[in-house]
């Protein structure tokens, strides 16, 4: 689908009845938590997905790449240990182990003396990181407030070929895997209303992409549609993915890593490491389907029609590539 043809898509999704939405494949919030979280998702495995250090954990017992773990810390009185975890490391990443949504991550791009240095330039100080590390642990950023660990994450050094695509930022692919099989995919470009962070709901943009390729269909920001990237003026038709096979076929794997049908991976791209998974979902959002111009339902029938689920990783992205 053209960047022109989704204009008329848009506003077809938005005025159209229930009918109109279900011929279009649309999978609604309802749907999705009813029918495919609540069926293909077991309760058991939602800490692999929900909690990122475990989730880590059990990726690198599975030997799927992730960013390196430079520590955690789960108790107050820790605090004062983050500067052992990154004395020898210019940038780094600190997170909600429980997070959701981008909140309470928090990006050094720099460390010039004692002064901590955020993607759009402001300095934080050490009293600044401690208080932050602090309100992780207290839940601030947590699912239902619960208290919470800090994760310490090695910088993402990301590929140049997304220079001028994304701004002050490490861009990530989601890719849905349903029953083992990458459905959608888009690639998340932070922008300067995101503050250096991939989530559309803080202003990031969304591009779809095309299973088979790895090329741009379509872009997003707010649910519109767009055409450049609003800060750096790149014409996003122009964005390729590199590594595009081994994209498909890491969140491939990571259905038999955790054993969920209905699975969001979150994937980055390390200049010298390849393909890292960032994190992953158990409740994916909804807006790729806008990306992608396409009902997400439409691609889950078509897997649905397989007689089997298959056990090779490269068999199912060879199916999705095929007929997507």
């Amino acid at each position: 689908m053209s960047f022109i043809d989704l204009n008329q898509w848009l506003i077809n999704m938005f005025f159209a009845n229930p009918f109109k939405l279900k011929k279009l494949g649309i999978l609604g919030m309802n749907n999705r938590n009813i029918n495919y979280i609540g069926n293909l998702n077991e309760r058991k495995n939602f800490p692999l997905v929900d909690n990122k250090l475990k989730t880590k954990q059990i990726a690198q017992k599975h030997n799927i790449a992730v960013p390196e773990l430079l520590g955690f810390i789960e108790y107050q009185v820790q605090i004062n240990n983050f500067k052992h975890y990154i004395k020898n490391e210019n940038g780094f990443v600190i997170k909600p182990a429980q997070g959701s949504g981008g909140k309470g991550i928090l990006v050094i791009v720099k460390t010039v003396g004692d002064k901590f240095i955020k993607p759009n330039g402001v300095e934080l100080e050490y009293s600044d990181i401690k208080r932050h590390i602090s309100n992780i642990l207290s839940g601030l950023y947590s699912l239902g407030g619960r208290n919470d660990v800090a994760i310490f994450e090695k910088l993402v050094n990301f590929d140049s070929a997304f220079d001028e695509f994304s701004y002050e930022g490490v861009p990530d692919v989601r890719v849905v895997v349903y029953k083992g099989y990458p459905a959608l995919a888009m690639m998340r470009l932070s922008t300067s209303n995101s503050d250096g962070k991939a989530n559309l709901h803080q202003g990031a943009v969304g591009v779809g992409i095309d299973i088979k390729t790895g090329k741009a269909l379509n872009a997003v920001q707010f649910d519109r549609p767009v055409y450049i990237h609003p800060d750096t003026k790149k014409p996003l038709k122009e964005l390729k993915i590199p590594f595009w096979n081994d994209i498909l076929i890491l969140a491939s794997r990571c259905f038999d890593m955790t054993n969920m049908g209905y699975l969001g991976a979150d994937i980055v791209i390390d200049k010298d490491k390849g393909p890292l998974v960032l994190e992953l979902n158990a409740r994916p959002g909804l807006a790729i389907q806008i990306a992608n111009g396409i009902g997400a339902q439409t691609r889950f029938k078509k897997i649905d029609e397989v007689k089997y689920i298959e056990t090779d990783p490269k068999k199912r992205v060879h199916f999705s590539q095929t007929n997507f």
